[in-house]
């Protein structure tokens, strides 16, 4: 059984490869908060898009949450805790975010930071046929990611494209199912992302592509990849 990142005592978690970037453990929601502003680009119900952003929430709520209007019911949440509404992103999730895994890697271009909660009671295959609705539901595999370098934008969409591969490789591994069909599952019907990327100066080059290939994509590979399967792992574990 893989070990939390954070123990029922522990509020907060610094990371070990950017300095200043730090996990921290609210009222029924998981704060990264980065040392200064960063570009941004995500599926977040709350501050998603192309955006410029200080910091990225991903929120608890229980599965008879109303989702009628689930930006508004961010924004009231981020301002009753007192974080910024207009550089502050939000997920929602109705998983349990002591399962939530950290994973981090760094080399002499980039340090990649990802923190993961997951589960796998929707479990889909994209592209099958299957049952499908018009309204938002919280997220099943929220993954936020950061990634302290130069990056263009292209390279961030590439990134957001590693990540994306990489949930869909542990799921795969771990042989979940789409709950409908049986077929093996890409992800679920809920996931959303956030990548924020500081932009920083510190490492000597800019990075123009973050597919499989590169190094950087193989820290985002390897980071997504670690943190969707012991995110699962962990809560698995939990039940059994």
């Amino acid at each position: 059984m893989a070990t939390p990142f954070l123990t029922e005592k522990e509020t907060e978690y610094a990371s070990n490869v950017w300095p200043g970037l730090v996990l921290r453990k609210g009222e029924r929601h998981l704060l990264l908060q980065a040392p200064g502003p960063f570009d941004a680009i995500g599926s977040a119900v709350y501050g998603g898009g192309v955006t410029r952003l200080r910091r990225m929430a991903n929120i608890y709520v229980d599965k008879h949450y109303d989702c009628s209007d689930p930006v508004r019911d961010v924004a009231d949440w981020l301002r009753e805790w007192r974080y910024p509404v207009d550089t502050t992103a939000g997920l929602l999730t109705a998983v349990q975010l002591k399962h939530a895994s950290v994973m981090e890697e760094r080399n002499g271009e980039a340090a990649v930071f990802c923190c993961v909660t997951a589960g796998t009671s929707n479990a889909a295959k994209a592209g099958s046929e299957r049952k499908t609705y018009p309204a938002y539901r919280p997220g099943t595999v929220n993954i936020m990611l950061m990634i302290d370098a130069k990056l263009t934008q292209a390279a961030m969409v590439n990134a957001i494209m590693t990540a994306v591969e990489a949930k869909a490789a542990a799921l795969a591994d771990l042989d979940v199912r789409d709950a409908e069909n049986g077929l093996v599952a890409t992800g679920t019907t809920s996931d959303a992302i956030m990548l924020g990327v500081s932009q920083s100066a510190v490492y000597p080059v800019e990075h123009m592509y973050a597919g499989t290939a590169t190094d950087l994509g193989g820290m985002v590979g390897r980071a997504v990849y670690g943190a969707v399967k012991e995110a699962l792992l962990t809560a698995w574990a939990e039940r059994h």
